[in-house]
């Protein structure tokens, strides 16, 4: 299941106020999180979630912390019982440093959506990257581990590794016997 999520949407929800755009205060970024976490708990098993920061003018540190890092801690490396993905989208640079500080400080990968495609913000390995970077130029339907060791130039139980790894932090899914990374595929 793929689920847009409109942070906007949920700002002005949670604080009744159709007027305000700024995700500031860790109080506001809590109450906007668990809206968020209300919407997932009817996903299924398995669900993509597109957080959009389209409509949303500036977001800070503890808010960034509240809303992004946190979901990403509950819902991945297997903590909680739902699969959950998450792709950013519409993250400008007056989004960018807030996510990108907790993204490190939490040692955590995110999908980002832009212009030209789908990248990794974060902390990872340079393998990681490298994993991404092949199973991406292999195409939207996803990659085997082999495919991916030929364009990473090492072994296929290291490639199979690195996106194992992906899939734990929650970039990549485990589809059948491919690798397919989140955003980049039709359906996400």
């Amino acid at each position: 299941m793929m689920n847009h999520i409109d942070l906007s949407s949920v700002l002005r929800r949670t604080l009744a106020c159709d007027l305000y755009s700024n995700l500031v205060t860790r109080p506001t970024g809590a109450a906007v999180r668990g809206q968020i976490e209300e919407m997932l708990e009817d996903s299924g098993p398995r669900a993509l979630t597109v957080i959009d920061f389209s409509h949303v003018s500036m977001i800070d540190l503890s808010c960034a912390d509240e809303v992004v890092a946190k979901l990403l801690l509950r819902y991945g490396a297997g903590t909680s019982s739902q699969e959950a993905y998450f792709l950013l989208r519409g993250v400008t640079e007056h989004h960018h440093d807030a996510i990108e500080a907790v993204l490190e400080r939490h040692e955590l990968i995110a999908a980002l959506e832009e212009d030209d495609g789908v990248r990794l913000i974060g902390t990872l390995s340079e393998d990681e990257r490298q994993a991404w970077d092949a199973a991406c130029s292999l195409g939207e339907g996803g990659a085997e581990a082999a495919d991916v060791a030929m364009r990473m130039g090492c072994e296929a139980s290291v490639a199979e590794d690195v996106l194992e790894t992906l899939c734990r932090r929650r970039v990549m899914m485990h589809v059948d016997d491919r690798f397919v990374a989140v955003g980049t595929s039709r359906d996400g």
